[in-house]
This record gives C-alpha cells, structure tokens and sequence, in this order.
C-alpha cells in the first residue's frame, strides 16, 4: 500500500496563486510535449483521492474527464457529485485514516494524494509514502502551499531527480518509516 502525492509549485511551495488560479502551470514553454513521467505515475497507482477544491477545479476546465482511474473526493460540505462525472467520481467524509482503510478494503491500494489541504491532512496523520514534486521556475509570492503545520517532523528519503530542458526540477522522496 501506497499514498503518492505528484504535484507542481512555484520555487517559494505554492501550488496556486491566492485566488485559486493554477495558470502559471501552464506558462511554461513544453517543446518536446513531455508529461514529466505523468502517464507512468498513473500506471502504477489504483485511484485518487482529493479534495473538494481540486475537484470543482478539474470540472471548470470542461471537456472531457481527465482521469480513467476512480476519483474519490473528500468533502464535508458537497452532497452530491455532478450528473456528468456520477459514474467516475465517488463522495467521501470521515477521518483520513477512515478513509484510506476503506478504500485499500477494497483493493484501492496505490492512492494518488491530490489537492494542497488533502496532502496537508494526509501529511498531518503520517500517511504519505512517496512525494514527487515538480518545480516551476516562478515566484508566486504568495498563494496555497503546499505544506502546513505538523505536530512532528516527517522524514524522507531522497530518491531521483530529473532536470528537464525547460527549468523544471522534478524530484521524489520516500517516507522514512
């Protein structure tokens, strides 16, 4: 069992700026139309997890759903998923550790973290595995970080990283157990 997170920020840890927006992702020139390893995560993961915040930012981009995987959104306040993603997305509430237990149960073992608040509150009860962050060559000044407060330090493991052509720095981490 695994919990992944694979994320962007700017240099200074934001993953958005103060009002939501993520354009900034996408300012980066791409010539060689890499995914930066993303198709190969995905393989090796079973669903996601995020929050209600990712979610409704996935849907305003419209188009196609961008997931094949099953989406499993935390939320306390939604009470029901839109018509056009019903098939393809399930509501949660409950503890992180509630949640996780239920959705290994199940054989969802591999999980992709998403979202700055669900990665803060997956960090806070010490369970993500494996951290794969992309840096952006921005300063945002200001925005949603990526990390919070914790109550203890959570150790990990440099594993690789990968410079591509563009400036941007990939790099993974694994949770020292």
């Amino acid at each position: 069992m695994k919990n992944s997170v694979y994320i962007a920020t700017s240099l200074d840890g934001f993953i958005a700026t103060s009002d939501g927006g993520i354009d900034w992702l996408m300012e980066i020139p791409n010539p060689q139309k890499s995914d930066y390893g993303y198709a190969e995560f995905m393989n090796q993961i079973d669903a996601l997890v995020m929050g209600r915040n990712t979610f409704e930012k996935v849907l305003s981009f419209g188009g196609e759903w961008p997931y094949k995987k099953p989406v499993f959104v935390l939320s306390k306040t939604l009470s029901e998923i839109p018509e056009i993603v019903r098939d393809k997305v399930k509501l949660l509430n409950g503890s992180i550790k509630y949640i996780v237990n239920q959705l290994n149960e199940k054989g969802y073992n591999n999980l992709y973290i998403d979202g700055g608040k669900t990665i803060q509150s997956f960090l806070k009860e010490d369970l993500i595995d494996e951290l794969i962050i992309t840096k952006i060559p921005i300063l945002l000044g200001d925005g949603y970080p990526l990390f919070g407060k914790l109550s203890k330090p959570l150790k990990f493991t440099y594993k690789n990283t990968e410079v591509y052509d563009n400036g941007l720095v990939k790099t993974q981490y694994i949770r020292d157990k």
